[in-house]
């Protein structure tokens, strides 16, 4: 049968350290009440006196004051967490019957205090998060565990994934999407990047050199072609003659259009280049070709089955990574690894990076954290609602009630000396 204490949240159960605040509590609740007893039977001894004695006039009027100042703050402090002697007084047991208010208003000021933007930025730009990850990446054993970690939830997730759930997820996700991208003003772009700052005279450049080198490798088989084609009664020689003529013409366009950058062949390379491009954006049969080249090839059944395979080498190739690392624990490090350490090091080594991967980390939690602050303030509302509202005051009082006797005992004090001095000068006057 478990106790009340158990049932209870975690955050309500009194702890060893609670047990040590309630002793403490206790010591300053009697250290307090025992001022005002005193004071008590000082101002009864001084008033029995004082007509013997007027100066115990002095004495009476602070400690009638003390005393009322010591059961004022002592009504104050009690009325926070329960009725005064147990009497229901209105506006006393505060925190019990405002418990829920109580809760709402804590989460709003948390929210509206340290869960903004500014707050959390100026902390976490001092704190530079990412070069501390950094310095903890760039040490072996730290890559390796993260490697490791990786490698086992990966190899995890993909064994407990069904190969038909993935196909569809692909089907859906990728497939489809490709199917309602346009293809032709992709594949402009790419042509368009492929040709900026005269790439693609490079690409020129190397076929020449294709060309070239297959001209040369197969010079035999282009003068066996000719004599084949030539007609029965031209001579040898000629045949001869006419194949040196085409390979030596061939040889030659080669070596100019490779040599000399204004060419007229480059010129009209370009120009091809160049109306590709634009009948990819702007012409209507190239456009519906382009689309309709995309949907046959991902109609085609090699498709579904080239994506089946890249899920099967992935799950296997995770699975024997993640073998590799159980088994072999002193191992060299590997790829991963390696590439881990050495993104450390690199953010360590330029602080430019390092600047941007602390701003990275800042923007990632400050959103992270302004998309969650309301959220965060209707979970300690909520938390705190369902408290018990017996020992919510109870807990609150171990963590602040022993200040708060320090409220009596200087109530105690203060409400004496603002007491003599009123006996003071009414005597003046």
């Amino acid at each position: 049968m478990p106790s009340a204490d158990e049932s209870l949240p975690a955050a309500l159960r009194i702890t060893p350290d609670d047990e040590m605040r309630r002793v403490r509590l206790v010591q300053m609740k009697r250290i307090a009440t025992l001022m005002l007893v005193v004071v008590a039977i000082v101002f009864l001894v001084a008033r029995i006196y004082e007509s013997r004695y007027p100066g115990l006039g002095y004495l009476r009027a602070f400690a009638e004051a003390a005393m009322v100042g010591g059961i004022a703050d002592w009504f104050a402090v009690t009325a926070l967490f329960r009725h005064p002697l147990g009497i229901p007084i209105p506006h006393t047991a505060i925190v019990p019957s405002r418990k829920d208010r109580i809760g709402t208003a804590l989460g709003n000021f948390v929210q509206r205090n340290f869960l903004t933007r500014d707050v959390v930025a100026s902390k976490l730009t001092n704190m530079k998060l990412g070069e501390r990850a950094a310095q903890w990446l760039a040490q072996p054993e730290n890559s390796r565990r993260v490697a490791r970690a990786a490698a086992h939830g990966l190899s995890g997730a993909v064994g407990v994934m069904r190969d038909e759930d993935v196909q569809e997820l692909v089907d859906r996700g990728i497939v489809s999407r490709l199917r309602q991208m346009q293809a032709a003003p992709l594949a402009a772009k790419t042509f368009e990047l492929l040709t900026a700052d005269g790439r693609h005279q490079a690409l020129l450049d190397d076929a020449l050199r294709l060309a070239a080198r297959f001209l040369d490798e197969n010079e035999e088989m282009i003068r066996e072609r000719i004599k084949k084609e030539s007609p029965w009664w031209v001579p040898g020689a000629v045949e001869n003659r006419l194949g040196d003529k085409i390979v030596s013409g061939v040889e030659a366009t080669l070596v100019a259009v490779a040599a000399d950058p204004e060419h007229p062949l480059r010129k009209r390379y370009d120009d091809a280049v160049d109306k590709f491009v634009a009948n990819l954006r702007e012409n209507p049969e190239t456009i519906a070709r382009a689309e309709q080249i995309k949907l046959d090839v991902l109609n085609h059944p090699g498709v579904a089955e080239f994506s089946r395979e890249v899920w099967g080498d992935v799950k296997s190739r995770l699975a024997g990574y993640a073998e590799k690392l159980a088994t072999e624990t002193e191992a060299e490090p590997d790829q991963l690894e390696r590439w881990l350490a050495g993104l450390g090091q690199k953010v360590l080594a330029d602080p430019s990076l390092a600047d941007k991967a602390n701003g990275w980390v800042v923007e990632l939690v400050t959103y992270s954290v302004e998309q969650a602050r309301e959220e965060v303030a209707k979970l300690i509302a909520t938390t705190v609602g369902a408290w018990d509202a017996n020992a919510t005051s109870r807990k609150i009082e171990l963590q602040i009630g022993r200040d708060l006797q320090f409220i009596r005992i200087n109530g105690t004090l203060v409400g004496g000396l603002v007491g003599l001095l009123l006996y003071s000068a009414g005597l003046l006057l």
